[in-house]
């Protein structure tokens, strides 16, 4: 839609993207549901810092996608999946931005989880 705002990041907004060191899992209801060594840590403005997991490190076969949608003017859309095991707690517990804006073009293949809808995101060195 041509009347959503287009922002992008600068000294007043800043986003950065890097490799996070080390292995990113993600469990719901005592299953693995991501397993990655290839996670991107992106860290927008003041916000806390955020896993974004190459989509190929998910169980996809878990996932259920919704209906729901959002949009951010620094990232673009974004669609979302439910995780039907975790219940009604895991209700869109994962976003996708599946066509980012150029600025975060890296987060491509890659999806998010909330914290307060999965058991744990654990970062782990080893």
């Amino acid at each position: 839609m041509a009347d959503k705002p287009v922002l992008y990041p600068g000294p007043d907004h800043p986003i950065t993207i890097t490799p996070t060191e080390g292995r990113v899992v993600v469990k719901v209801a005592g299953t693995v549901v991501a397993d990655t060594r290839a996670a991107l840590t992106l860290q927008e403005s003041t916000y806390p810092a955020v896993q974004y997991i190459p989509l190929a490190d998910v169980d996809t076969s878990l996932l259920e996608p919704t209906a729901t949608e959002s949009y951010c003017p620094y990232k673009g859309d974004a669609s979302y999946y439910s995780i039907p095991a975790g219940g009604d707690k895991a209700v869109d517990a994962i976003w996708e931005y599946k066509q980012p804006r150029e600025a975060v073009a890296q987060i491509k293949e890659h999806v998010a989880f909330y914290p307060n809808r999965v058991d744990s995101i654990e970062i782990t060195s080893a």
